[in-house]
């Protein structure tokens, strides 16, 4: 899932004990771990698994604490800071190296070697919590990736069929048939097609895809499945880049053909859809129950709530095959579990976020849907499980599986390069700058990832 900028340090929280025993925000103390995280799913999930590990290991109490995602990281800093961080918590890879560079992460690799750990058995996100100097810094705790969800009504009436979604390709040039699909699927508001002479765009009652023109400056579930079909990369290397590639030709043609849709009245235009920071007001599943779109890329956190929207039955797809009609790029991340420094139980709290990354905490834990497991045959039960509830998963599976997801870029300085590009994007976006913006985001990401303070 996106985790929001670090905001200034602020102590107002929402914080839930979910495990019994005191609420204590501090390290471990005698056979006590305390554990972190910003997603109340996830806190309310690892019950299990905390229940189970209390009762394997006799005399140990989990304090498992949930805080809203606004305030965690700002919570967990002042908590370095005044030395009362928690034992182990959940993190992204947006302020691993601001967390490394400060010391406040503990090192596995004794740990890893002591207790012959094995990393292999993680699917995703191992390298991800590698850091600069060799060492790992984190054990993988979920993933997440991208889908393109679709009204089925809205595809029935418009005479197409699952097999065509799920084979949809796309190329800057011309859209291919993810063109061709999100053009006929627009209609405005007197019943003409977007293919369909008369078509009036500026009276568009439903939208053939959903807004792909994000001031998000990694595109994760919007423009990134696209582009990253022509081979191109957002950072210059895999891991800890030093440049993002914004001025490389096939990103600029690529986003402008995403500038196309809105200007085509096929998706909404930034301007319409958000608030005064950029910000959509309305959720994407709202927009897909209200009919206001027939299709959208978004977040595989988000396939229950589409399962449910009331009156609308919602399809999973693939996101597109690119210009070569052979490869699919599935964007996708991976949350860790990081230990502090600080813990004053090193031993005890490795003992549990190894627990946590097991195939049987695994399993217990994602059966609700809520989060998908790093761990292949955790993330097999996740999917029959959710089956049986009418959410059908198996196209992020079968992107697993197949090694389609393109994980997530490592990069430095995460709240800094989002100050600097959002802006930029958003203002593309807007037709507030053209293609000369291209070569000063580039320009920009190069100045605030080499930045060494």
């Amino acid at each position: 899932m996106r985790i929001p900028k670090l905001a200034a340090i602020a102590l107002a929280t929402l914080s839930v004990a979910i495990i019994s025993g005191c609420s204590s925000n501090s390290g471990a103390s005698g056979n006590t771990v305390n554990w972190w995280t910003w997603d109340d799913k996830q806190a309310a999930a690892y019950k299990s698994c905390a229940t189970a590990f209390e009762k394997e290991n006799p005399g140990t109490t989990v304090t498992i604490s949930q805080y809203a995602v606004d305030d965690y990281f700002t919570k967990l800093t002042a908590g370095f800071v005044a030395g009362s961080a928690p034992d182990a918590f959940q993190n992204s890879v947006q302020y691993f190296q601001a967390y490394a560079n400060q010391h406040q992460l503990l090192p596995l690799d004794d740990q890893i070697a002591k207790t012959n750990f094995d990393l292999k058995k993680f699917s995703v996100g191992v390298d991800a919590w590698k850091y600069t100097d060799g060492k790992q810094y984190g054990l993988p705790l979920d993933w997440a990736a991208t889908g393109l969800y679709y009204n089925t009504d809205a595809l029935t009436k418009a005479g197409y069929t699952k097999a065509d979604v799920d084979n949809l390709d796309w190329n800057p040039d011309n859209g291919g048939t993810f063109d061709k699909m999100v053009a006929h699927l627009t209609i405005d508001k007197l019943g003409v097609r977007g293919d369909q002479p008369g078509f009036d765009k500026t009276q568009v009652a439903t939208y053939g895809m959903g807004l792909l023109g994000s001031k998000d400056f990694i595109g994760q579930t919007t423009w990134t499945s696209f582009v990253s079909t022509t081979g191109w990369k957002l950072g210059d290397k895999v891991t800890w880049p030093t440049t993002f590639e914004y001025n490389d030709p096939r990103f600029i043609k690529t986003m402008d053909y995403v500038r196309s849709l809105s200007d085509r009245g096929f998706a909404p235009n930034i301007t319409l859809v958000a608030n005064g920071s950029g910000a959509s007001t309305v959720s994407n599943t709202d927009l897909m129950g209200t009919g206001k779109v027939a299709m959208e890329t978004d977040g595989s956190w988000s396939a229950s709530q589409y399962a449910k929207i009331p009156g609308v039955k919602v399809g999973i797809a693939p996101t597109v095959l690119g210009p070569d009609g052979k490869t699919r790029a599935v964007p996708g991340n991976s949350n860790g579990n990081n230990i502090w420094a600080g813990t004053k139980n090193p031993d005890l709290a490795f003992k549990w976020v190894a627990y946590m990354g097991s195939e049987a905490c695994q399993t217990m834990a994602s059966a609700s849907g809520s989060f998908f497991p790093s761990i292949p045959a955790s993330m097999d039960a996740a999917t029959k499980a959710q089956a049986a509830q009418g959410v059908d998963l198996s196209t992020f599976n079968n992107a697993l599986k197949t090694g389609v997801i393109h994980p997530a870029v490592v990069y430095g300085n995460g709240a800094a390069v989002q100050d600097a590009l959002q802006p930029l994007f958003e203002a593309y976006f807007a037709h507030g700058r053209n293609d000369d913006v291209f070569p000063e985001m580039q320009q920009k990401s190069k100045d605030v990832l080499n930045k060494t303070n």
